[in-house]
């Protein structure tokens, strides 16, 4: 009697977003005041969720509930500190794939914080963000 071949289950493949970019960023953010940025952000911190998630044992906030409530309460110190662990968790999870590590919490820190006094850094740094979430993204969608 032959046995059949065991079945070797294919890489889950899924269809997330790979068209941020910080021009829609910001003009549609200008037209909806603000509701689309916080809508870009909200799904990418739900895309790594679900692409890191597994591997690093963390989740990241909602972004809604973070920009809406628990933002203001805090005075904004709590936004600095999703924005600080994804931005960590995003390169981490790039170089978890072999990927180049294009975004980490520095980035963060130096470009959006400190280069907030030459005014263009933080427009830099939601660039390295939107782009390396759409590098990380297009990887899962490709290999799982």
């Amino acid at each position: 009697m032959t046995q059949a071949p065991a079945q070797v289950a294919a890489p889950v493949r899924a269809n997330f977003d790979t068209n941020r970019s910080l021009v829609k960023y910001i003009f549609i953010g200008i037209i909806t005041l603000g509701i689309y940025t916080i809508w870009v952000t909200a799904r990418g911190g739900e895309d790594l969720n679900s692409i890191a998630g597994r591997y690093d044992n963390k989740r990241s906030m909602n972004y809604w509930l973070l920009a809406l409530l628990i933002g203001p309460i805090t005075l904004g110190i709590a936004a600095l500190v999703w924005w600080h662990k994804t931005s960590d968790r995003i390169g981490n999870e790039q170089a978890r794939r072999g990927l180049p590590k294009t975004i980490s919490a520095a980035d963060f820190w130096l470009w959006s914080v400190l280069g907030s006094l030459i005014i263009v850094g933080p427009f830099i740094f939601i660039h390295k963000w939107l782009t390396s979430m759409n590098a990380l993204c297009a990887d899962y969608n490709e290999r799982g």
